[in-house]
């Protein structure tokens, strides 16, 4: 994947290095919520929280697995990525905001993940 910066610079991610970030910032996450926000959160914003950092670190795996594929659709990555930055920061959001109408975003987000499925399954009969 690649992307122009403002500076006319070049930056070219791969669908591993998606993957890496998001397993960095799951573990980071989830250590914060296992020792900072259990006794501060109520059982059930603890379990979205922690729904969040799950699904967050299933696809950030996911992303190092398509990263090592070849002529996987990159574009599928990206959706992936996308989707699960939408539905895992929607219900951090919640978490840390108690707005919950930030849980009706969440879906949006699922969406996009399943559509990266979909566009990763049929891009591997390509091949």
């Amino acid at each position: 994947m690649q992307k122009t910066l403002s500076s006319g610079k070049t930056l070219n991610l791969n669908p591993a290095q998606l993957g890496a970030v998001l397993a960095f910032l799951a573990v980071a996450l989830g250590a914060f919520g296992a020792h900072e926000l259990k006794g501060i959160l109520s059982p059930e914003r603890l379990v979205t929280f922690e729904t969040a950092v799950r699904y967050q670190m299933y696809h950030a795996l996911a992303l190092l697995v398509i990263g090592t594929l070849p002529k996987v659709s990159h574009k599928a990555a990206l959706v992936l990525f996308i989707g699960v930055v939408i539905f895992s920061g929607s219900l951090y959001l919640l978490v840390a905001t108690n707005m919950s109408w930030l849980g009706a975003i969440a879906p949006i987000g699922g969406l996009g993940m399943l559509t990266g499925w979909a566009m990763l399954f049929f891009s591997l009969f390509k091949r």
